[in-house]
């Protein structure tokens, strides 16, 4: 057999050995798919194993996740940093190779993928940001203009995720874009058939993609399909027919080769017919790499080229390129964004939107849109125009309504290390966006987003529209900072917290009312807004504390004065960020909420997380739906006036 042929028996027989001795795992894709990636890597794939983080190399997405064995096995073969020893630690624990693909965790990796059609969309993502950098800093030279390939399963496509990110990917007209669907008829409970009969290459003609229908075993129609792509006018789905598991005698073809190990006698038998060694497993021959060697040399060569391009470029557009590929925030950001506030009385959503103009001034990363909600979330720039197909300059970005593309799309801008991104909508569509969130939590991506429209004081729009459990749902994902700034140094700060970020997403939950401009004690220093929570007002001893956040605040504090009256002694404790402040050292924590002190929590929202807040809490918010009706009207049916704020504290207190 040819080096070619090897390396695809190679990819194969190294899924099987590894699924196999992990006893878990996916080895029929990745035997499925293992000739088309062979094609990739070594006839049309930019990449250089020495320099994973360049900035224009092509993208590879693995949107089918389960499939993970086909990517480290191709990884490993080409010379990235991923021993064999790897390999065979497939699915263990501290391994490089979990059972899904994680950024970050593993070098070559581009984007954690597993949850179907994420990847998919991710990889819009990337390719949208390519176009973006391209037309911000090439001015005539190809320092940006990678491609982004994506091998992606009948799962990836029944996930309407995807067929909301490909609807986009079509508007937009990213034709740097090419995904090879695993067209194999085959899910876990049997064949596609059972619940999938569509035109899938009819349905992304309609959508604006160019389509092609390609056996996925053989490299002349595999190479042909790629370099037809490679010249579309638009993105590209090559449908490829392959075959699970192919080449094992009694499971190719069939489900039970998807979700687990072949078994022993499979195993055996599979080789066999293949010609390839009983012994020993994890067998790389000598000749399997070298397939990839002339593909290697002249990405090598592309790479050097590249950099002697870049170090020949004018002052100014080195700076450019520099800013998108480095993702420059100023360190002084917070104190720029207070300088450029406005004193008045507003909803926190036009607060933040002000911020939002001040920020496209100074951070040149930064792009915004919505799912067509602009005119409510305040989240378009207004000195600036929007990404149309062809016309990539702009820093507003049109979602339409595909709230669930949205996330995902955003995730593959952070991801392609260039841009700052900033999507919106109402917060209780955040549910929509959900497993794009979590995702982007997991992989510690900045990205921000603004959900507005924050509570029941959305008013007439009703229970549909009024989050209720939606900003504790939020703070249960990991690594996903949650603010609910109160005015608009709170906004200031948690843009600030957003845009210096490094290490995760920032939520901005804000209101769609306006709300007060709030008193701060003499002296105030405004960094402290930046650990989470912090006391806004106290009396000397004070009894209990009442730790309020967003809208609630400016009611805790004429709550304060209610209770003053009445010959109690409180503390007003303004929380923007809870898991910030949670992440404070004890004795802030305990100086903000010293033990003992009794406390009130206070927020239009479920109530029963908020008993970490404390012993014996009393917590004051909404636990059952809202109603429709005039905002203020809505304060006094819930309980969230000053006054009925102050009669529940004071039962509580009897």
């Amino acid at each position: 057999m040819d080096n070619y042929e090897q390396a695809v028996q190679t990819l194969r027989f190294l899924a099987i050995d590894a699924v196999e001795k992990a006893d878990s795992g996916h080895p029929g894709t990745p035997m499925a798919l293992a000739t088309a990636a062979v094609e990739l890597f070594s006839q049309h794939l930019r990449y250089v194993p020495e320099a994973p983080d360049w900035p224009n190399r092509d993208r590879f997405v693995l949107s089918c996740g389960h499939a993970s064995m086909l990517l480290y096995s191709i990884l490993h073969l080409t010379g990235y940093d991923l021993p064999l020893d790897e390999l065979k630690r497939f699915r263990q624990l501290g391994s490089k190779t979990p059972g899904h693909p994680e950024y970050g965790h593993t070098v070559g990796v581009e984007t954690t993928t597993g949850p179907l059609g994420q990847g998919f969309t991710n990889a819009v993502g990337m390719a949208l940001a390519s176009k973006m950098a391209a037309a911000r800093v090439n001015g005539g030279a190809p320092l940006i203009d990678y491609r982004v390939y994506a091998f992606a399963s009948d799962g990836d496509l029944m996930e309407g995720v995807s067929s909301e990110a490909a609807s986009l990917a079509g508007h937009l007209g990213l034709d740097n874009l090419i995904v090879l669907y695993d067209d194999n008829h085959i899910t876990i409970d049997g064949k596609t058939d059972l619940a999938f009969s569509e035109d899938v290459a009819a349905r992304f003609a309609a959508y604006g993609w160019a389509t092609q229908h390609v056996d996925g075993h053989d490299r002349a129609q595999l190479n042909q399909a790629f370099r037809r792509a490679q010249s579309a006018a638009k993105p590209s789905l090559i449908v490829a027919r392959t075959t699970i598991a192919i080449g094992a005698p009694n499971k190719q073809g069939t489900s039970a080769s998807h979700g687990s190990p072949l078994g022993k006698d499979e195993v055996r038998a599979t080789k066999a017919a293949a010609g390839w060694p009983l012994e020993p497993e994890f067998h790389v021959p000598p000749g399997a790499s070298d397939v990839f060697g002339p593909r290697l040399e002249e990405n090598r060569r592309a790479y050097s080229a590249w950099q002697r391009a870049v170090e020949a470029l004018p002052a100014e557009q080195k700076t450019r390129l520099n800013q998108v590929v480095t993702r420059q925030v100023p360190a002084d950001l917070y104190a720029q964004l207070r300088a450029s506030l406005e004193d008045k009385v507003d909803a926190t959503r036009s607060h933040s939107g002000k911020i939002i103009q001040k920020l496209a001034e100074l951070v040149p990363g930064l792009v915004s849109g919505s799912a067509d909600l602009n005119a409510s979330t305040k989240t378009d720039v207004k000195a600036t125009t929007s990404v149309k197909a062809g016309a990539y300059q702009g820093k507003n970005l049109h979602f339409g309504i595909r709230e669930h593309a949205m996330g995902g799309i955003v995730s593959g801008l952070a991801l392609s290390g260039g841009f700052v991104p900033v999507c919106s909508t109402f917060l209780v569509f955040a549910d929509y966006m959900r497993p794009s969130i979590r995702l982007a939590a997991l992989m510690g991506l900045s990205v921000g987003y603004v959900f507005t429209h924050d509570s029941i004081f959305v008013g007439e729009d009703g229970p549909t529209h009024q989050p209720i459990e939606q900003v504790w749902s939020l703070r249960l994902i990991p690594n996903l900072d949650v603010f609910r700034p109160a005015d608009a140094l709170e906004c200031a700060a948690a843009w600030a917290h957003t845009m210096l970020r490094k290490d995760g997403p920032t939520a901005l939950c804000l209101t769609r009312q306006n709300v007060p401009q709030l008193e701060r004690p003499a002296g105030f220093d405004p960094d402290t807004i930046l650990r989470g929570a912090y006391v806004l007002a106290s009396d000397a001893a004070p009894e209990l504390a009442i730790v309020a956040t967003g809208s609630e605040v400016g009611v805790a504090v004429a709550a304060k004065k209610l209770l003053n009256d009445r010959g109690r002694q409180v503390r007003v404790v303004s929380a923007p960020c809870w898991d910030l402040f949670r992440r404070q050292a004890a004795d802030y924590q305990a100086a903000v909420l010293p033990k003992g002190l009794r406390t009130v929590t206070l927020e239009a929202g479920v109530t029963t997380p908020w008993a970490e807040a404390g012993t014996d809490v009393i917590r004051l918010g909404i636990d059952r739906f809202g109603a429709s009706g005039p905002y203020k009207e809505l304060a006094g049916v819930y309980g969230l006036t000053p006054e009925q704020v102050v009669d529940s504290i004071s039962k509580a207190l009897a």
